[in-house]
């Protein structure tokens, strides 16, 4: 089973994204974060195999995160797609250029959710 860490300052996002993950029939094992530094000791307890990462949150922003990821040997190969409501396209560039794998623009559609992660693997079983 797949290792998912959803990384979101809402509660109600994080649910979100899990029943997303339950509506297209894809089983992972899913672990929480509310911002970009419980995130980073998420990723130090464990193997990921994909993170969904919003940009605004408190502490560390996902942006932020994400440049701390790559920089980092230990988990720069790791899948992360943002999952957030910055759909500025030079967010989207910024993200990209840091290392996103993907840009999900809020609120997730379920087609463009089931595409963007069977690009990375992750299949309906």
């Amino acid at each position: 089973m797949k290792n998912v860490l959803i990384v979101d300052d809402s509660k109600i996002m994080r649910n979100i994204v899990k029943n997303t993950f339950s509506l297209l029939n894809i089983s992972c094992r899913y672990y929480e974060a509310d911002d970009g530094e419980n995130a980073f000791n998420e990723l130090e307890g464990a193997s990921f195999d994909l993170v969904l990462l919003d940009w605004n949150m408190p502490r560390l922003l996902g942006i932020d995160f994400l440049k701390r990821v790559r920089d980092d040997e230990r988990f720069s190969n790791i899948p992360i797609i943002m999952v957030t409501s910055e759909a500025a396209r030079a967010n989207v560039i910024e993200a990209l250029k840091n290392g996103a794998n993907d840009y999900i623009i809020k609120p997730v559609n379920e087609q463009k959710f089931r595409e963007k992660v069977s690009n990375l693997g992750f299949a309906s079983e």
